[in-house]
């Protein structure tokens, strides 16, 4: 794979990651930012021995900061059970037995 594409998959992984952990889109919208920032700022390394360090260093923190119980779309199989941003419904109780 070549390198541009490897940090262009780096960089949607690391934005999915982040949409994981934050619930609101207007909370992730500034975490967003943050990350191309952050991309944006190694745009000028041209060595290839630094380039795979920081590769490698990105890609052992998205391994770090993976979310245990990621987000699926509903429709997805084995999909989240509530749809995202909607608060999880109010059920009531089940009605007491008696025996």
């Amino acid at each position: 794979m070549s390198h541009k594409a490897t940090v262009i998959r780096l960089y949607r992984q690391s934005l999915k990651l982040s949409l994981d952990w934050c619930v609101h889109r207007y909370l992730w919208r500034g975490q967003a930012m943050y990350i191309r920032s952050l991309f944006e700022a190694q745009k000028h390394v041209t060595e290839p021995r630094q380039q795979r360090a920081l590769i490698q260093e990105t890609e052992d923190l998205l391994e770090k900061w993976k979310h245990p119980d990621p987000y699926r779309p509903p429709t997805a199989p084995g999909g989240s059970k509530y749809e995202r941003n909607l608060p999880c419904p109010i059920l009531d109780p089940p009605p007491k037995m008696i025996l």
